[in-house]
């Protein structure tokens, strides 16, 4: 089954320097009915006006992907860490025991939009970690790839959680086909652009949940450009 969301569904904070959509219930947006997809539990995808961001925060017992789309995303943290990263770069923190960390856009003119992942970890009090990867366009570009794997994938990064995160950016026309293990389901986000998925069409910033199939055929209609999360049912 293939279950598009609209865009128009997702919840829209608009705080004046932050714009998101919220996938799940989060924050000021209570939906009981909406907590989480899997191990899912927060997916929102954010514009954040230039020179404004989030302040130092902390968070534990949570695993926190962030995609790039457009901008650059300056991250600072407790442990040490400090880097600035663009378009189809890849952020991880598992924040364990604990960590504080702080996200900006510090362009002085430039929007930043991101996709900000929250897993749920396979069990509380790990030890925190942090990482990132610059992916190129070349990787995704009429190819899937994959981004994140767990710890016994082949992913440049690895997550404790037993998920898979994958991308691409189609040509017009183009076509990937993904097999699903049995006992598996995927959460699908179409960045920009359009595709149908086994003939159910998502438009931009569109999302499906994704159960109880055995393969999907994404086709491009455009330039398309999506991600998608492969986890346990």
């Amino acid at each position: 089954m293939i279950t598009r969301i609209p865009k128009g569904q997702h919840y829209l904070a608009d705080h004046g320097w932050l714009r998101s959509l919220f996938h799940f219930s989060f924050a000021e947006y209570r939906d009981a009915g909406n907590i989480s997809f899997g191990a899912l539990r927060v997916l929102n995808d954010d514009i954040i006006f230039p020179q404004s961001g989030f302040d130092m925060h902390p968070h534990r017992d949570m695993e926190i992907v962030t995609y790039i789309i457009d901008g650059e995303l300056t991250h600072e943290d407790s442990m040490g860490h400090r880097e600035t990263l663009g378009r189809g770069e890849v952020q991880y923190m598992s924040a364990g025991t604990g960590v504080y960390h702080s996200e900006y856009n510090n362009h002085p003119d430039k929007e930043l939009r991101l996709l900000q992942m929250w897993i749920l970890p396979p069990q509380r009090n790990m030890q925190p970690t942090y990482g990132s990867h610059r992916y190129s366009e070349e990787e995704r570009h009429n190819n899937l790839l994959q981004i994140i794997s767990t710890q016994d994938g082949t992913s440049p990064i690895r997550l404790y959680q037993d998920v898979g995160f994958y991308v691409s950016e189609l040509d017009d026309g183009k076509r990937i086909e993904y097999s699903i293990d049995e006992g598996r389901q995927l959460y699908f986000v179409q960045i920009e652009g359009s595709s149908a998925i086994n003939g159910v069409k998502l438009e931009a910033r569109d999302a499906a949940k994704i159960t109880g199939e055995q393969s999907i055929v994404i086709e491009a209609e455009g330039r398309s450009h999506f991600l998608f999360i492969d986890m346990r049912g």
